[in-house]
């Protein structure tokens, strides 16, 4: 087994996020988009740390459709939907 769990993590068998993970997943998402000229992406997540859990998904679901038609960026795509996967762990919290 890989010392990083992310290594193993798969849409089958995701890794489990509360609100620190997946601000964490979108941040880090986030600064690569900036890194790479995607102001789209940045501003989908630009301030999420301060986002209710209606806005995150909102902009979860918006990134993974602007997404959809650039596999140049398939890593961003496979974090953003492992979030996706998780956001029903948003609902009870902030």
């Amino acid at each position: 087994m890989p010392e990083n769990p992310e290594q193993q993590e798969t849409l089958r068998w995701p890794t489990n996020l509360d609100r620190a993970g997946i601000e964490r997943r979108v941040i880090e998402v986030r600064e690569v988009a900036r890194k790479n000229a995607l102001a789209e992406i940045v501003g989908f997540f630009e301030g999420v740390e301060h986002m209710g859990p209606a806005q995150i998904g909102a902009n979860v679901v918006a990134a993974l459709t602007w997404l959809q038609d650039k596999p140049q960026h398939r890593a961003l795509t496979m974090q953003l939907e492992m979030v996706a996967m998780n956001l029903k762990n948003l609902k009870n919290l902030k």
